[in-house]
């Protein structure tokens, strides 16, 4: 039983939007955000990036503060305006030959709590805390939880109808994705959509598990610190982004180490061969096609490598899990990588193009190997969430990424 509420947003002014809305702040270099923050005056990146007025180099509380000060500048100079009545939004992402189409909504922390709202990865709670302390001090959430359910006729047959109407937003911003957005307040609609999510029996996070689990942790922040506590505050939800399944993305993140823990290359394909039947392709560029079979690029060489599933075991929906099988066969045993999120000796890619970066960085003399694998699957994702497992970090990259600034829950 699915709680999904409507809200007031806080929006861009609809001549401001395609100004206004931005990437994600990790996702410009040094010199685009430069570029942005000096020619945009309306872009989101001020807001989240106040510093770029006084300090540079401002960071925890100070920023925080700041960062709220740059908001209510950006409502003071009607940049943004709220809305007057609760509605869902209803938002069309389309790029190349990837499109999808789903609410912004408020999301329980209830459900969060209660496992209706599945989790597929572990949070760190150092930034758990500081990011429910940031939001304590902005007083906003600009920034969704993407979550994915099993698509249901009710919901397709609204969204369908709504996306005939005129939208609110139609835009396309520079990287070519058009955006368009529909405000979703008749009542009538808005109740047939919030019963239609109580029929479904899970969410799943696809992406934003610490902003999720910091959201949880400002609600029981919030909860102690309220004597007169009733349960409907704005605290008690968060917003997220909700889409059905057919319409995720899912992308492989390939692994590269640095050195082969002293091994020769001999002694190293040795070690592998415990595990895998292994091929030499060469230097054809060579990619996985299927589950438990992985590409390895090592000295100039493709190979493929099947394991051998007569010697690895499987116990479980995480031990299935190609990333898994690749630290527990190779990775840990083998290259002595233990801590796949901070060991300095392994980083990852991903897209479309990733291996031939990988191969590139490998003949360079940056990394000693590179691996590559096939994109797991929603039904993979489910299956560690419904088992209360977690995948290892970057085992996914997952589309939509959403843009920041375009709906604002207030907290």
């Amino acid at each position: 039983m699915a709680i999904v509420k409507p809200f007031k947003a806080i929006r861009p002014a609809k001549d401001k939007v395609a100004f206004v809305a931005s990437r994600s702040y990790q996702e410009y270099s040094k010199k685009e955000l430069e570029a942005v923050l000096s020619f945009n005056p309306f872009s989101f990146l001020h807001i989240i990036n106040p510093g770029y007025k006084f300090d540079k180099r401002v960071s925890g509380p100070k920023r925080f503060k700041l960062v709220y000060n740059r908001y209510l500048e950006f409502l003071e100079d009607n940049i943004f305006l709220k809305d007057a009545k609760d509605s869902f939004y209803l938002y069309e992402v389309k790029k190349d030959n990837f499109q999808c189409c789903g609410l912004f909504c408020a999301t329980s922390v209830e459900d969060y709590q209660s496992n209706i709202i599945k989790k597929h990865e572990d949070t760190i709670r150092p930034r758990e805390e500081l990011f429910a302390h940031y939001l304590e001090t902005v007083k906003f959430n600009a920034e969704p939880v993407l979550m994915t359910y099993k698509d249901d006729k009710t919901i397709s047959k609204i969204i369908a109808n709504e996306r005939r109407n005129e939208p609110e937003y139609h835009f396309t911003t520079t990287d070519k994705v058009t955006h368009r957005l529909w405000v979703i307040s008749e009542t009538e609609t808005v109740n047939q959509l919030e019963t239609a999510f109580i029929k479904l029996k899970a969410l799943y996070i696809a992406d934003g598990h610490h902003r999720s689990a910091s959201s949880n942790l400002l609600a029981q922040i919030s909860k102690k610190n309220n004597p007169d506590h009733t349960g409907n505050e704005p605290y008690n939800r968060f917003m997220s982004y909700l889409i059905p399944e057919s319409e995720i993305k899912i992308y492989e993140f390939n692994r590269m180490v640095k050195d082969l823990n002293g091994l020769t290359k001999k002694e190293f394909l040795i070690k592998l061969d415990g595990s895998f039947r292994i091929e030499n392709k060469g230097n054809t560029l060579y990619k996985p096609t299927k589950k438990h079979h992985f590409s390895m690029y090592l000295d100039g060489e493709f190979y493929s490598l099947y394991l051998r599933k007569k010697v690895y075991r499987f116990t479980d929906a995480l031990s299935k899990l190609d990333t898994q099988i690749l630290f527990k066969t190779v990775l840990g045993p083998i290259l002595n990588v233990q801590d796949l999120r901070n060991d300095k000796r392994i980083q990852y890619g991903y897209g479309k193009h990733n291996i031939i970066r990988m191969k590139d960085e490998v003949d360079q003399g940056n990394f000693a190997v590179g691996f590559s694998l096939v994109p797991i699957t929603m039904n993979q994702i489910k299956a560690i969430a419904n088992a209360g497992l977690t995948m290892p970090p970057k085992s996914t990259y997952i589309e939509p990424k959403l843009r920041s600034g375009l709906t604002i829950y207030e907290l």
